[in-house]
């Protein structure tokens, strides 16, 4: 295992701020990795934070980042109508990692992150290599008429879903009838008796585990779609 450098960043002269920690590898892979938290959460969540060094120690270069609507108030659910800016601070954030390698970039968030992750892909297909989406909040729990999935049938990013078989925003069986709208590659990996946070005392060491091996065999072989500007070669 590489021994990961983790370096605070922020860049508030874009439109869109970027504010986060690099996971730089001792010795870098060309891939770059972009993720982010939930709608209850930020960027020094357990999970993020042992995801972002999990993946790093493999030789892969990771942003962890606080979406737009953390920058601006330090608890409480995103506002609404904070969505677009969610969005756009990822595609910020994405433009930030360009500048460190010169590989595929992925996208990844855990719940609220990923949604806006799938959304943003959903609309620009080249902009990154596939999506790594931790617990996606299919729909409020109890209430499953209120399927979060309109764009769904526009995502042609390829994307890894990691689910808790007693996640309360989906089951295993609504999820999988989810992904049979997407055109695009996808793939479920399922948690044994995890909820929606995922990570657990007792599930820790092999989850850190199962989802970078996952996401690393996932996306073996796909061609690079995104085309990066002004990557460090």
């Amino acid at each position: 295992m590489n021994k990961t450098e983790v370096l605070p960043f922020a860049d508030s002269h874009r439109e869109y701020p970027v504010r986060g920690y690099f996971h730089i590898p001792a010795n870098p892979s060309s891939d770059g990795l972009v993720i982010t938290h939930g709608a209850g959460s930020n960027c020094q969540s357990p999970l993020l934070i042992a995801l972002a060094t999990s993946f790093s120690e493999s030789g892969m270069t990771v942003l962890r980042c606080d979406l737009n609507f953390r920058q601006l108030r330090p608890h409480g659910p995103p506002p609404r109508g904070s969505a677009e800016r969610d969005q756009q601070g990822l595609r910020s954030a994405i433009d930030a990692i360009r500048q460190k390698v010169s590989g595929r970039v992925f996208l990844g968030g855990h719940s609220y992150g990923g949604r806006q992750a799938s959304i943003l892909a959903a609309s620009d297909a080249a902009l990154v290599d596939a999506l790594l989406l931790l617990s996606y909040p299919l729909h409020p729990p109890k209430r499953p008429s209120e399927l979060r999935t309109t764009h769904f049938p526009t995502l042609h990013t390829p994307a890894l879903f990691v689910h808790g078989t007693r996640d309360g925003f989906g089951t295993n069986e609504e999820l999988t009838a989810a992904l049979r709208l997407m055109p695009a590659r996808t793939e479920l990996l399922n948690i044994e008796d995890s909820g929606h946070e995922l990570m657990t005392s007792r599930n820790r060491s092999c989850l850190l585990q199962a989802i970078p091996a996952a996401f690393t065999t996932f996306s073996s072989g796909l061609p690079t779609l995104s085309t990066p500007p002004n990557a460090a070669l």
